[in-house]
């Protein structure tokens, strides 16, 4: 572990683009943090969520992934309802940050 590190990151999840109409109501902009103990910030869809959480918590815990070399502390998922596309940036945060 590299000093000043944590041992377990937050991630912010933002939605940064939007095709169609999603059925939930996320729009560009929406944010939800994933901490520790909570999940904060607006609510999230279910079929979102379970394609979120593998990848977040993989970068809870100091995962890169090969395809983010510009910014390992990102990666983009998007949504599985293809008809309505959304995609979320992932970024690792100190918690609190």
């Amino acid at each position: 572990m590299e000093p000043n590190k944590p041992e377990v990151y937050d991630v912010v999840a933002t939605v940064v683009s939007q095709e169609g109409a999603c059925v939930v109501g996320h729009k560009v902009g929406d944010q939800i943090r994933f901490c520790q103990k909570a999940v904060q910030g607006e609510p999230i869809c279910v079929d979102a969520l379970t394609t979120l959480i593998p990848c977040v918590y993989a970068m809870r815990y100091g995962a890169n992934f090969p395809w983010r070399e510009d910014d390992p502390d990102t990666n983009l998922v998007p949504c599985p309802d293809v008809a309505n596309r959304l995609v979320f940036e992932l970024r690792r945060v100190a918690p609190g940050e």
